[in-house]
């Protein structure tokens, strides 16, 4: 009871004090009180979230081996924000074969960053510990790639755009030079970079095993392995030098080639769509030709039926393309969003857009980004949510769960989702804050 009583007049000295000074501060001037604000996010405040197969190191949550161990982190089945991209800027994001890379705002030879499976030197060489540079054959947080061994002494390039394959990388520096990383077997590495000064590289984009270059007038490039024609320069084999991709697509503006393995995609300035590589499952094919392979572009005439096409994503068996309108078509081979019965499409068809979130509440409500990995897929709408399907591969469609779905969901990111890359078995989103 004393001390009940002692708080209480404790309590009403602090409240009589807080008056005083109350009035004193009021008999000031005003001007000289100092104001104080929230702090706001930054329109460049980026987050990036990792999910799916984490025992490669692909989504370096991990700060250490012994950690790790004692953890046994092998799946992050939900969304995990990355501590790495706390104190760093991303502007790119790129899921490989076990292995992730980041383009971040940093100059002095850290603009070029990668975790994960490291075998090929497909995330470059590094400097730990005050070691001599080597690739580590797997590295399980994010290390910056000493690119002065790729680009010679010129350590201070800004990497802005990367693209990961199985066991080779693209890094894009903003001056139009490509930096290529990892194995070179297949020819898909270039033997190094590459830039030309009447037209540069503007974006880069990974196959298995080949490589593209969109420069900045249009115009295509491929080099890497081309048994099933992926490389489009008329030709099956290996492709050892970049060449320019034709056929259907010559005299064309092209302004997106896409492909996570062999089926390959380009897009033109009118929205037209085009396509080579495999098609075995006819997803390039759809009217009962049994020709396996295209070595050369195809105007897919087909898809004239869908609206103008804005964007495209091809899977191994499957492909994607999304109209002006913000709706999504689906067809070729495996889980497409049309229900477990629903394995073959073969011609587009359209996954109704009650399944990313149109509906009464949201009329408007329209994707504008689509993705593909191998087997799952991923669409972001206007609001910035992140809807994926398809097989889970140890988690990485984010749902919490390893079962496969046969409907595009939406998945519970804290941040707003601008873009995503989607590996065999892990996903990486590159986000904004909310506010």
């Amino acid at each position: 009871m004393n001390h009940i009583r002692s708080l209480a007049l404790g309590t009403g000295l602090v409240r009589h004090y807080t008056s005083a000074a109350r009035r004193s501060v009021l008999r000031q001037d005003r001007t000289k009180i100092p104001t104080h604000q929230y702090p706001i996010a930054r329109p460049s405040d980026a987050r990036v979230y990792v999910w799916g197969l984490a025992a490669t190191g692909a989504l370096g949550v991990q700060t250490s081996v012994k950690k790790q161990a004692q953890v046994h982190t092998d799946v992050v089945q939900h969304p995990s924000r990355l501590s790495f991209a706390e104190n760093r800027e991303c502007l790119d994001v790129a899921a490989g074969y076990g292995f992730s890379s980041f383009a971040t705002a940093c100059r002095g030879g850290k603009s070029l960053w990668g975790t994960g499976i490291n075998t090929d030197a497909q995330i470059g060489f590094h400097k730990l510990g005050g070691q001599q540079r080597k690739p580590f054959e797997l590295l399980i947080y994010p290390a910056p790639v000493d690119l002065a061994s790729v680009a010679g002494n010129n350590s201070e390039v800004q990497i802005v755009r990367v693209a990961a394959g199985r066991a080779h990388q693209l890094a894009l520096g903003e001056d139009g030079t490509v930096y290529a990383l990892g194995n070179n077997s297949d020819d898909q590495s270039d033997k190094g970079s590459g830039r030309s000064a009447d037209d540069p590289v503007k974006e880069v984009d990974c196959g298995q095993d080949h490589s593209f270059f969109l420069t900045r007038s249009g115009r295509l490039f491929s080099c890497g392995w081309s048994d099933d024609g992926q490389t489009g320069q008329g030709r099956f084999g290996l492709v050892s030098t970049p060449g320019l991709v034709e056929g259907d697509l010559k005299g064309e503006v092209v302004t997106k080639v896409t492909g996570s393995s062999d089926t390959v995609l380009a897009l033109n300035d009118r929205g037209e769509v085009f396509g080579w590589g495999n098609t075995e499952y006819g997803q390039l094919l759809p009217d009962g030709d049994e020709t396996p392979q295209i070595n050369s572009p195809r105007h897919l005439t087909f898809l004239q039926g869908c609206g103008r096409i804005v964007d495209i994503a091809a899977g191994g068996s499957y492909c994607l393309a999304l109209n002006e309108a913000g709706d999504v078509f689906a067809w070729g081979y495996g889980i497409l969003g049309f229900g477990p019965e629903v394995v073959h499409q073969p011609r587009p068809r359209l996954i109704p857009a009650t399944l990313f979130g149109r509906n009464d509440f949201n009329p408007a409500s329209r994707v504008r980004a689509i993705y593909c990995g191998l087997t799952h897929s991923g669409a972001i709408t206007d609001g910035d949510d992140l809807y994926m399907w398809g097989h889970n591969r140890h988690g990485c469609l984010g749902f919490g769960d390893r079962k496969d779905q046969f409907f595009p969901l939406k998945v519970a990111v804290s941040a707003r989702v601008m873009k995503i890359s989607c590996g065999v078995d892990h996903t990486v989103a590159l986000c904004r804050a909310f506010v």
